[in-house]
C-alpha cells in the first residue's frame, strides 16, 4: 500500500525544494528532474534532505538521496520516512 502525503505537506515540501534550488514554484513540476531540468547538485540534494528532516521531524536515510530525483519521488520518500 503506497504511503500518502497530505496536500499541506506536499506544499511544504515543494516550498523547501524550491527555496533550496532557488526556483519559483511555477518552474517546478512534480515530475521535472532536479539535476537534469534544474541544474541541482548533490550538495543541494543533501540540503533538501536535511531541511525535510528538520521540518517534519522525520529520518531520511542517505541511501534515499538517489531516489529523490523530482518532487513526486520526494513526496514518496517523505511519506514513507519514519517519524523520529
Amino acid at each position: 500500500m503506497p504511503s500518502t502525503i497530505t496536500d499541506e505537506r506536499r506544499a511544504a515540501v515543494k516550498e523547501i525544494v524550491c527555496d533550496i534550488l532557488e526556483l519559483e514554484e511555477d518552474e517546478v513540476t512534480d515530475t521535472s528532474l532536479f539535476i537534469e531540468d534544474h541544474g541541482a547538485d548533490s550538495l543541494r540534494a543533501i540540503e533538501i534532505l536535511a531541511s525535510l528532516e528538520k521540518e517534519f521531524g522525520i529520518t531520511i536515510e542517505q541511501s534515499e538521496l538517489s531516489q529523490m530525483v523530482n518532487l513526486e519521488s520526494v513526496y514518496q520518500v517523505v511519506a514513507a520516512a519514519p517519524v523520529r
